[in-house]
């Protein structure tokens, strides 16, 4: 393995132009979120990769890691230029958080995506696999773990960091190289790059309506539940606007509680909800504007009842479906938990039984006649 540090606009240029070439790029990125809402970039990694799956670097088994230092690099151009252009494949290892830290730095995201973790799964070598696993799995490999907990927003880089970074999209070249042959003999290479769109896409999509997430939440009258919307939607905004975390500006058992108690004065609220000292310095005023003008909406404003729990009978149903999904996985030779979300199982319950539900786009892919279809037929009442 060899690496090399890139820490101007001339040297980008340089490594970029070799990238247009190639088949695929694995790339990985370290970042710091500490006491922040957004992710801080602080170093791109990426191995070229040309048709043959031959990585660029000495020989074919000891690629060549280009590590960009994004606090150097002035014009950002040409990687977002590259990361948008389909003819390349973009690699990376369970791809979410990499996917927030390219939207927050660069605005755009790798694409079309292979994520070899969800790659494994498809292929049934393991759900979840974390990156050192699935390398030690496929080739035997067994990789240090000295800088997992470094600073990368320091400078100079340490050797130390830039070894253990490097070896982040060194090691993973020929994890990819295993996986894409696999994956076309299976038939599950287009599926690996659904389910990459899938997570691109939504990772795209504004954040959820956060107050559906909330336990309890369902309890809540729906003028309670207008407030409890109102509280989260102006929460989500002031840590972003601060970049700090959620918990920071208001915690979620202190959302539900002021929509719980809806209070009209501060001696209320404080009566109602323990809030931190700051908290209440710094915003009780907006905290009473939001229940105020939420409280009192005509219910015909106010958002839908949250679905209740599961019955127990309903529970027991859920199981099943569980277990006839369990069957698919095997039946596929895939890991079960890869086909759907536990959720999704029991939305398909809840749709069965008459609740009107919002279908995941998902479903439409090629889990709708190898999942989606078989699980319904499952539920359907025996002829």
């Amino acid at each position: 393995m060899s690496w090399q540090l890139v820490e101007s606009d001339a040297e980008l240029a340089q490594v970029l132009s070799r990238a247009r070439h190639s088949e695929a790029l694995v790339l990985d990125t370290e970042f710091m979120r500490r006491n922040t809402f957004y992710p801080k970039v602080a170093l791109l990694q990426l191995c070229l990769v040309d048709g043959n799956g031959e990585a660029e670097g000495d020989a074919p088994d000891e690629p060549t890691a280009w590590l960009i230092d994004p606090l150097q690099i002035e014009d950002a151009g040409p990687i977002i230029d590259l990361l948008e252009d389909s003819s390349i494949i973009k690699v990376l290892h369970s791809a979410s958080e990499d996917l927030e830290v390219f939207q927050q730095w660069l605005g755009v995201l790798p694409q079309p995506l292979f994520d070899t973790q969800r790659a494994a799964a498809l292929l049934n070598i393991g759900f979840g696999m974390g990156y050192s696993s699935l390398v030690e799995a496929l080739t035997g490999v067994v990789l240090p773990k000295g800088e997992t907990r470094s600073d990368w927003l320091q400078r100079p880089l340490t050797e130390s960091q830039c070894e253990y970074a490097a070896q982040d999209v060194t090691c993973l070249t020929p994890v990819w190289r295993e996986l894409r042959d696999r994956a076309h003999s299976a038939g599950r290479f287009d599926w690996v790059l659904e389910d990459g769109a899938t997570a691109v896409a939504g990772a795209m999509r504004p954040a959820e309506d956060y107050y559906r997430k909330l336990k309890g939440a369902w309890q809540l009258a729906p003028r309670q539940l207008a407030v409890l919307a109102g509280l989260c939607d102006w929460r989500e905004r002031t840590a972003r606007q601060r970049d700090k975390p959620r918990g920071w500006i208001i915690d979620d058992k202190a959302c539900l509680a002021l929509a719980q108690a809806c209070p009209a004065t501060v001696h209320d609220m404080a009566a109602a909800v323990d809030l931190p000292a700051p908290v209440q310095r710094r915003y009780s005023e907006s905290l009473l504007e939001i229940v105020q003008a939420n409280r009192d909406l005509p219910e015909t404003h106010c958002p839908p009842p949250l679905p209740r729990p599961l019955t127990a009978q309903q529970r027991d149903q859920l199981k099943k479906l569980k277990a006839r999904g369990r069957e698919l996985g095997m039946a596929l030779d895939t890991a079960p938990e890869v086909l759907l979300q536990s959720k999704d199982y029991e939305l398909l319950l809840r749709a069965a039984a008459g609740e009107a539900i919002v279908e995941p786009e998902y479903w439409n892919g090629w889990r709708r006649d190898t999942v989606v279809a078989p699980l319904r037929a499952s539920l359907e009442p025996a002829a």
